[in-house]
C-alpha cells in the first residue's frame, strides 16, 4: 500500500503542481489512514469500504484534530482513491459520494447516556437561570430540537405530550416530549415566571432581562455546564440534538421516525446525521445474523 502512496504523491507533485508542504501533509494523513486500515486487518485498497474512512476520521476527531485538518485528510483520501481508480488499482472509488467539505459532519461528537445525565444534573434548579437552563437542556435532548427552534418556542407551543416547532423553511412539526422535560419546564414556569412583561409572557425561555433567549446564550450555557459536569468533549447544542438521534437509533428506533422528529425533509440527511456506533452494529449482527 505504501508503494502506491509514493506514486500518488509523485503524480500530485509533477502533474498537479502541489506545494511541497501540502504533499508532506497529505503523506502524513494517508500514512495514518493506512496504519488504521492495517490495524483493522485491511492490506489492500480495493478492500476498503466507506465505513473504514469514517472510522479513520472518527479517530482523528477523538484526538482533537481541527476541522480544517480533518477536511484536508478527506481531500487527500479522495484524491488518492481517484488516482487508484485511474491506475486500475481498484475497481470502484468508494469515496465518490463522500461530500468532502462537510464530511466531518458525519462524525460529530456524541455524548454517552451517562454524560447526558451528568450534564442534565449540572444546573442549580433553585435559581432562575438554573431552572431555565435545566428546562432548555431537557427540551433539546428530549425532543432533538435545533437551538434556533428552542429559542423560538412560545408558551403555547408546549403541552403535556408534544411540542409544536417552527423549523427550517417555516415548516411546522409536532414532536413528542418526555415527561422529564415537561417537569423541568413546569418547575421553571411555576417558580420563576410570574412576570407582567408581555414578551416574558409569550416567550418560553427568556434572559434575566426578560428578552427572548438567543443561540449565543444557549451555546455559552451548554459550554458552562459541560465544564461543570467534567465533560472533556467539545460540545454544543448540536451535540445534544445529535446524541438524541443517536441514542434513539441505538435503542431500535426506525430511521423514518427519527427523520420526522428531527424535521429532515430528506431521509438521506438523517442517514448521514445519525452516527451508528460500533456497539450498535455488533449487537445487531449478533442478534440477527443467521449463523449456525
Amino acid at each position: 500500500m505504501l508503494d502506491f502512496i509514493d506514486d500518488f504523491l509523485s503524480y500530485l507533485g509533477s502533474e498537479k503542481g502541489l506545494a511541497q508542504n501540502t504533499l508532506i501533509s497529505y503523506r502524513r494523513d494517508i500514512e495514518m489512514f493506512v496504519l488504521i486500515l492495517k490495524e483493522r486487518g485491511i492490506s489492500l485498497f480495493d478492500h476498503v469500504q466507506e465505513e473504514d474512512v469514517i472510522i479513520f476520521l472518527s479517530a482523528l476527531k477523538s484526538k482533537s484534530y481541527a476541522t480544517s485538518s480533518i477536511c484536508r485528510a478527506i481531500v487527500a483520501i479522495k484524491m488518492l482513491f481517484r488516482f487508484l481508480k485511474r491506475e486500475k488499482v481498484i475497481e470502484k472509488d468508494i469515496t465518490l459520494h463522500l461530500d468532502s467539505p462537510r464530511m466531518w459532519q458525519l462524525i460529530p461528537e456524541v455524548l454517552t447516556v451517562a454524560e447526558v445525565e451528568e450534564l442534565l444534573r449540572s444546573p442549580d434548579i433553585n435559581t432562575f437561570i438554573g431552572a431555565r437552563d435545566k428546562a432548555i437542556l431537557q427540551v433539546i435532548y428530549a425532543s432533538g430540537l435545533r437551538v434556533s427552534e428552542v429559542c423560538g418556542l412560545d408558551l403555547q407551543d408546549v403541552d403535556d405530550q408534544v411540542v409544536r416547532v417552527n423549523g427550517k423553511g417555516g415548516k411546522e412539526r409536532v414532536v413528542p416530549i418526555a415527561k422529564s422535560a415537561i417537569d423541568a419546564i413546569d418547575h421553571y414556569l411555576v417558580y420563576y415566571r410570574q412576570h407582567s412583561n408581555h414578551e416574558k409572557m409569550v416567550s418560553l425561555f427568556v434572559s434575566g432581562k426578560g428578552k427572548r433567549i438567543d443561540r449565543t446564550l444557549v451555546w455559552k450555557r451548554i459550554k458552562f455546564y459541560a465544564k461543570l459536569a467534567g465533560i472533556k468533549k467539545e460540545i454544543s447544542p448540536h451535540t445534544l440534538r445529535h446524541s438524541f438521534a443517536t441514542h434513539l437509533l441505538e435503542n431500535g428506533a426506525d430511521l423514518r421516525v427519527i427523520q420526522e422528529m428531527l424535521g429532515h425533509s430528506n431521509i438521506s440527511t438523517t442517514d448521514r446525521y445519525t452516527h451508528i456506533s460500533q456497539r450498535h452494529l455488533v449487537e445487531a449482527f449478533e442478534a440477527f445474523h443467521p449463523r449456525p
